[in-house]
């Protein structure tokens, strides 16, 4: 054939795109199983600093199990699904559900002889989604820690939500108010409340209100689903509103 024709151009060019192809699907396919634990191990990383354990990857399924007791799939009415596994539910899956057809993973970690309980987070930022993980202490209402990730916040703005100084505020907050109704915790602009830990609201990230509403939003959505389960399990009092 000769080189110089067009169709030896388009036949070459076929042939080259197919190797081209078929080489990055062999790729894709052969590094899946390592994507998926490097995904897993990330995701017991982020459980486990709700609770101060810090951790590699490499070790991460090891303080997971020792720190982990407890891991359960609920309905909205608090009620464990014995045939789901909490770790493997998918809340932006969940989310397209109507509630009463969602599953809500809850994590019981037990460190140095202390009950905390995990909740998943996923909610709506300025951009596209937001997700986390709250921890509470074993009386349901003050706040061990959080963590928090984004898909495409702002760079300097939204995007803040990942750092260490921005979860630190959610430490020691409370979800219910005086009078046990739950709250859930407020990200809020021109917040003056200074140190206090018992008025739901923490300060917000300057130029990024969306991305603290969205925060807001997601903590009392997600949260007010495990109400019944922590009412019916523990000796927590609450005017369920």
């Amino acid at each position: 054939m000769d080189r110089n024709s067009n169709s030896y151009t388009f036949i070459f060019s076929v042939l080259m795109v197919a190797v081209v192809a078929s080489a990055l699907a062999f790729a894709a396919t052969n590094l899946q199983p390592a994507q998926a634990e490097n995904v897993k191990q990330e995701k017991m990383q982020n459980i486990l600093a709700t609770v101060g354990i810090e951790t590699t990857r490499d070790s991460a399924q090891i303080l997971f199990d020792k720190y982990i007791v407890e891991q359960v799939a609920l309905n909205n009415n608090g009620e464990v699904q014995e045939d789901i596994n909490a770790f493997t539910v998918d809340l932006k899956k969940e989310l397209k559900r109507p509630v009463d057809q969602q599953a809500f993973p809850l994590y019981v970690a037990n460190v140095e002889d202390t009950r905390y309980y995990i909740v998943p987070l996923r909610g709506k930022g300025l951009w596209d989604a937001i997700w986390g993980y709250i921890a509470l202490k074993d009386d349901v209402n003050t706040i061990k820690g959080a963590v928090f990730d984004h898909k495409a916040e702002t760079p300097g703005l939204g995007a803040e939500i990942t750092q260490e100084w921005f979860k630190k505020r959610f430490d020691d907050e409370k979800i219910f108010d005086s009078a046990g109704n739950f709250i859930g915790v407020s990200v809020a602009k021109g917040y003056q409340g200074g140190d206090n830990k018992d008025d739901n609201a923490v300060d917000a990230i300057a130029g990024a209100t969306i991305t603290g509403d969205g925060v807001t939003d997601m903590i009392s959505e997600r949260l007010k689903n495990y109400l019944p389960y922590f009412k019916e399990k523990t000796n927590l009092k609450v005017a369920m509103q």
